[in-house]
């Protein structure tokens, strides 16, 4: 199963998601270090359907600005547009599998896509 992660490894959650990623048998990961290579607002858009969230959902408050520029109650073009540009915006970590999308907080969520 081909697995990717958007992972940040300054993040204790985002490292234990991805050790689980990388102990289970039979995944060919993929580790994309969002902070280096943003996803672009069409991928963000596509991840957070996937996953059955909202952008907002999807939105990093803690160490942002992102109450201070009101982007909680932005439009999701908004929202996407601003996560895209500055991706410490992007609630991490993201996985994405062939069984579907998570928002892996806490790390166990994972489980429910491999």
């Amino acid at each position: 199963m081909k697995a990717t992660i958007w992972h940040n490894p300054a993040c204790g959650t985002s490292r234990k998601t991805l050790a689980i990623l990388e102990e289970t048998p039979g995944v060919e990961l993929t580790v994309i270090e969002y902070l280096l290579n943003p996803p672009s607002a069409g991928k963000l858009a596509q991840l957070y359907r996937d996953a059955g969230i909202t952008p907002q959902q999807g939105l990093r408050l803690r160490g942002t600005d992102a109450e201070e520029r009101g982007l909680p109650q932005a439009s999701d073009a908004d929202v996407l547009a601003a996560m895209a540009a500055e991706g410490k915006l992007i609630e991490r970590p993201l996985v994405e599998t062939e069984k579907g999308v998570r928002l892996c907080r806490p790390q166990d969520q994972v489980n429910e896509i491999l």
